[in-house]
């Protein structure tokens, strides 16, 4: 007994020191970020290692916004990202219900060809994508970038998304039929409201995913106007040297809108989670 008793104690303990050291290699680099940020040359290039910086002075993020226009860039971002996810998530549970609820012949068919879409590496899509947004006249513009980004992310919010409406039981939808509801209000009043802790799950990697995209960007959006953050973030860079100083600054800001809307959303699954617990 007391030799179980040690074994789990043992245990619980390798289980501690593994989710620190975890936990620790993740924050490593943004902790080393966040402190690059407050640095000056000298102190970011010393020898040896200069750990923590000699004050928190906000020079380098004033000099970060001077350099380059970042409050542009990040309007930008955020303008795409959301434009893109508000679309993604619209489109995404009305072809997911479809999918999921409806006999269509060549169903299985449709499923392979969207998940061939999501294991194409995005360069291939490169060259007959700009050819497009050329002809139709979209390069340089933020709707023209955004509806790329929901022609990329919308297979995989698909394939997630059927996988939710599957485990609604189709009790729920004969009932609500038997009661007078037409199918569009099945499911918006409905099916909706139950999955809407996917929907926003969905919603936080697909922001993430819109946010961090970067090589359509850096080839539909080349011009400062319509330049998004991520592609900004390599444009500090000189010819002799690079202020990684004001990169991580930089960075650090670039990062508050995606830290905002993933709290905002988390709020959201969670009060959602409860809601179907109560439904349930």
């Amino acid at each position: 007994m007391e030799r179980k008793h040690l074994n789990r104690k043992v245990s619980k303990i390798g289980m501690i020191i593994f989710s620190v050291v975890f936990v620790l290699l993740i924050i490593l680099p943004f902790v080393w970020l966040a402190l690059a940020a407050f640095k000056n040359m000298r102190e970011l290039y010393a020898s040896p290692v200069q750990i923590l910086p000699s004050s928190l002075s906000l020079d380098n993020f004033i000099e970060a916004f001077t350099v380059q226009p970042m409050a542009q860039y990040i309007l930008n971002s955020v303008i795409v990202s959301l434009v893109s996810t508000v679309l993604i998530i619209v489109i995404g549970c009305m072809a997911s219900f479809s999918l999921a609820r409806t006999k269509i012949k060549g169903k299985r068919l449709i499923l392979l060809l969207l998940l061939t879409i999501t294991l194409l590496p995005p360069i291939t899509l490169l060259n007959p994508i700009y050819l497009m947004m050329s002809k139709m006249g979209l390069l340089n513009t933020r709707i023209g970038l955004a509806l790329v980004l929901v022609a990329i992310e919308l297979p995989s919010a698909v394939w997630y998304l059927m996988t939710f409406f599957q485990t609604i039981p189709d009790t729920i939808e004969e009932s609500a039929m038997i009661d007078g509801a037409t199918i569009p209000q099945t499911f918006v009043k409905i099916l909706l409201p139950v999955v809407r802790p996917g929907i926003f799950t969905i919603s936080i990697m697909t922001f993430i995913n819109t946010w961090n995209n970067y090589i359509f960007p850096l080839v539909l959006n080349p011009t400062k106007d319509a330049r998004v953050v991520t592609v900004a973030l390599t444009m500090y860079s000189g010819d002799t040297y690079t202020p990684w100083n004001l990169i991580a600054a930089a960075a650090i800001v670039a990062s508050i809108p995606l830290i905002i809307m993933v709290l905002a959303i988390q709020k959201r699954i969670i009060s959602g989670m409860m809601d179907g617990a109560v439904k349930g």
